[in-house]
């Protein structure tokens, strides 16, 4: 008899009344819920992916040598991450993707751990569990208390622009992390989605601070990945078009395991991504739209009662009204506006709420208006 694996419910079934109520609005709903991209696909990217349609034969899982060039070339010139080789970078179809199977693909299982941030995007520790093996909040590396060979965890997550909250992790302390993951025999793996769209003063139209910036790892990239997506940064979500870079062994084992699964990005989408990855001009187009809509969203929340806290980086608002975040789902819903709770994210988000700045000018001036 089939067991079917042990994951929760899915979070996101559970906001269909809040977004009902939404939807009744007089004036429609807006929704700030989920963080996907609403603007135009850049038509540089779609004339890329149009040039490459014919198509025919089976594109490689290691991806086009000229598609991982474009992402070494990207890491160098938006990251600061030099000397990158075209072994040890792997396109993924999206980096939830990834985020999902890394686990199994490192070969954890049973009776391994995997150390995931107290606030955190869900696919963490679904991706635990998808592998056998269990998840433990490591917000610091004292949270985990005394090691033993049991308790180390195999595998961990660093996630900077922090999902939800907007953190952004300073060098000082991605150093730290990485020198108790050698001492202990720990990969890290960093989610770092959101590092094009850097609020902080002074930072805007950089990039925040790479797990493999050589101030971070002193050169060395053994035991580290890094995981981006394209989705924010270029509005390619319906793309799936994400990568994988780091220690070239690690990426290997992983490519290995890709290509007895079938796990290829397909030649058109490689394609375009290696021609978005090159250029710079529509990213600080659109970084322009979302530090707009943050600007006037940021205010409204602001006067609307509610606190803003972190939130230098990424898409999302991370606020609090101190109540239950349900409650503040509710409120905001009967004003037609919906947007995700905090415990989506872990019980250290219970009391937050996460607002997305992924709607038009027009939807995003309807929700300044109602708050």
């Amino acid at each position: 008899m089939i067991t079917p694996l042990d994951l929760p419910d899915f979070p996101w079934d559970s906001l269909a009344p809040y977004k009902a109520r939404a939807v009744a609005h007089p004036e429609g709903i807006v929704d700030l819920s989920v963080g996907t991209p609403v603007d135009p696909t850049p038509e540089v990217v779609r004339r890329a992916l149009a040039e490459a349609a014919d198509a025919p034969g089976y594109p490689l899982t290691v991806g086009t040598a000229d598609l991982r060039a474009a992402i070494c070339e990207w890491f160098e010139r938006r990251r600061g991450v030099p000397g990158l080789g075209l072994d040890a970078v792997l396109p993924t179809i999206g980096s939830k993707e990834l985020v999902a199977w890394l686990p199994t693909l490192l070969g954890l299982g049973a009776g391994d751990v995997v150390g995931i941030p107290a606030v955190a995007y869900p696919t963490y520790d679904i991706g635990a569990r998808i592998a056998g093996a269990g998840s433990v909040v490591a917000q610091s590396l004292t949270s985990l208390g005394p090691l033993t060979a049991a308790t180390t965890p195999k595998l961990l997550w660093v996630n900077s622009p922090g999902n939800p909250n907007g953190q952004v992790l300073g060098v000082e302390h991605l150093r730290k992390v990485v020198s108790w993951a050698r001492q202990h025999g720990v990969v890290v793996a960093s989610d770092e989605c959101y590092a094009e769209l850097d609020w902080r003063e002074g930072q805007v139209g950089t990039s925040t601070p790479s797990i493999l910036h050589p101030d971070v790892c002193d050169g060395s990239h053994e035991g580290l990945l890094a995981v981006y997506s394209l989705s924010k940064q270029s509005n390619l979500a319906g793309y799936r078009a994400a990568f994988v870079a780091g220690d070239p062994a690690l990426v290997a084992a992983v490519l290995a395991v890709r290509k007895h699964a079938g796990m290829i990005m397909p030649t058109p989408v490689q394609h375009a991504m290696a021609v978005a990855l090159r250029d710079d001009a529509h990213v600080e187009t659109q970084r322009t739209a979302y530090a707009r809509r943050r600007e006037q969203l940021l205010a409204a929340v602001t006067r609307a009662g509610l606190r803003v806290e972190h939130s230098e980086a990424g898409l999302y608002l991370w606020a609090t009204g101190g109540e239950d975040c349900w409650t503040t789902v509710s409120e905001l819903a009967d004003r037609g506006i919906l947007v995700a709770p905090g415990s989506f994210y872990g019980a250290a988000g219970q009391r937050h709420v996460r607002i997305a700045l992924t709607a038009t000018d027009e939807r995003i001036a309807a929700a300044c208006s109602r708050l």
